[in-house]
């Protein structure tokens, strides 16, 4: 376990509830990827009674961080999102849309020239773009990096935005007049770096996914985005209708 946090007897807060913000802090620090401490541990680590830990656990159970079935103790919820593909999304509204709560560390938010991303989209080498690194969480989870670019003379307002809470997307229809048409994502799985597992609180084995997205609007190349997403939390679904029939898989 961490350092002990000493709860304090002469607070105003009560000492389930010291003990309740100080087990979040920890979960939020990826702290207990390993596993959960028992009821004993904890009552041991905060020098608290079994009751105040309880009432700890039973608000962080009924705010949906842990999960605590009898004979079995406390477990941290797991975050399980589903992915449609087969067609352009917003990561931002369809984690939304499960019933998380989406929000973003601005890592940078900057005009640059790449010309690797240059190439992606066709532009010249010297073409300057908007681009946007983020943490997402989830819940206050951390669980993706996602990097995006696009040409910064057609979508300037963007430079202007809040990003903290709000989509890319609803915000380029909503100041530029503009919308992703077409594109494409390709989707592999890899082992994270350095960098990667700090800002995802991971360890070396856990896998994540890498996408790559490239989106067109009407007139032309629009965006290159690189998104890297925690593999123990996505899962990519994909649905065919009833138009195949047997022989068209087995001739494949």
């Amino acid at each position: 376990m961490a350092a002990k946090f000493k709860v304090r007897r002469d607070a105003s807060s009560p000492l389930w509830e010291q003990v309740r913000d100080d087990v979040r802090r920890r979960l939020d620090a990826g702290e207990f990827l390993s596993g959960f401490p028992s009821d004993r541990e904890l009552v041991s680590h905060y020098r608290v009674s079994r009751h105040t830990v309880r009432e700890a656990l039973r608000e962080l159970r009924d705010s949906g961080v842990l999960q605590r079935q009898r004979g079995r103790g406390s477990f941290v919820e797991p975050i399980a999102l589903e992915q449609r593909i087969g067609s352009l999304y917003s990561l931002f509204r369809s984690i939304e849309d499960q019933g998380y709560r989406q929000d973003s560390e601005v890592l940078a938010l900057d005009r640059v020239q790449n010309v690797a991303v240059a190439e992606h989209l066709q532009t010249d080498g010297k073409q300057q773009f908007f681009h946007l690194r983020r943490l997402r969480l989830v819940d206050g989870t951390p669980f993706a990096v996602d990097d995006i670019w696009m040409p910064a003379n057609l979508v300037k307002p963007l430079f202007e935005v809040d990003f903290r809470h709000t989509a890319v997307y609803a915000e380029l229809a909503r100041l530029v007049g503009i919308q992703p048409t077409s594109g494409w994502e390709r989707i592999h799985p890899q082992l994270p770096s350095t960098e990667t597992r700090q800002l995802l609180g991971i360890d070396a084995k856990q896998a994540v996914f890498f996408l790559e997205r490239y989106t067109e609007h009407q007139d032309g190349p629009l965006e290159w985005r690189e998104t890297i997403v925690r593999g123990d939390a996505y899962t990519f679904v994909t649905t065919w209708g009833g138009g195949s029939t047997a022989s068209d898989f087995t001739s494949r």
